[in-house]
């Protein structure tokens, strides 16, 4: 059995909207320090409906899958119903992703209900909040084993011994597995 479906692979191999909206109404950005994810997404609003919507997206194929899904459904859609779209929708539009890459699905909705939220506090007046890291918690699991991993400030995979810890260089979390950090590249001198 193939680990993701011809979907997956497709937007995957040949993802749509790619790229930035330079004059964008609304910017989100979510990321997951365990994995290295990170989405932005851009729209842009006519009559409270998505004219267009672009994404960046660092992370793997599962992540640039989900982004690019999440962009084609959410595109044309009024701003009430792209918040509607969930992690659950955007797996099920993709025809499945394995466990471990579930939480991409969650970073996907999640950065568009950002640039929704962006949007809608420009629009508001009040101060715009690109948006935040994800927050390590239920759900995550272990890139190495696929175990959930909890909800740690630093976390511990109970199956398979990989810790995280924060780099000194970039701030974000790397693996006591990765000879440098995947983020910066900054050398993890004495480690793993």
């Amino acid at each position: 059995m193939a680990l993701y479906s011809d979907k997956v692979m497709d937007h995957f191999m040949n993802p749509r909207n790619v790229g930035e909206i330079p004059d964008a109404d609304g910017a989100g950005e979510v990321g997951n320090p365990v994995c290295g994810d990170m989405m932005t997404f851009y729209i842009k609003v006519e009559n409270d409906r998505l004219v267009d919507v672009k994404f960046k997206t660092f992370g793997c194929g599962a992540a640039i899958a989900v982004s690019s899904m999440v962009s084609e459904m959410a595109k044309g859609k009024t701003l009430d119903d792209a918040m509607k779209i969930t992690n659950e929708s955007v797996a099920e539009e993709l025809g499945g992703l394995p466990k471990n890459k579930m939480h991409c699905s969650n970073l996907g909705a999640d950065a568009l209900h950002a640039a929704i939220e962006n949007y809608r506090s420009k629009k508001a007046g009040a101060p715009a909040k690109a948006g935040a890291a994800h927050e390590h918690g239920e759900g995550c699991t272990c890139p190495f084993c696929d175990s959930e991993l909890g909800g740690e400030e630093t976390p511990i995979c109970r199956s398979c011994g990989v810790s995280f810890e924060t780099c000194p260089a970039c701030g974000k979390l790397v693996s006591n597995k990765d000879k440098s950090c995947p983020h910066c590249g900054a050398g993890r001198t004495g480690k793993g």
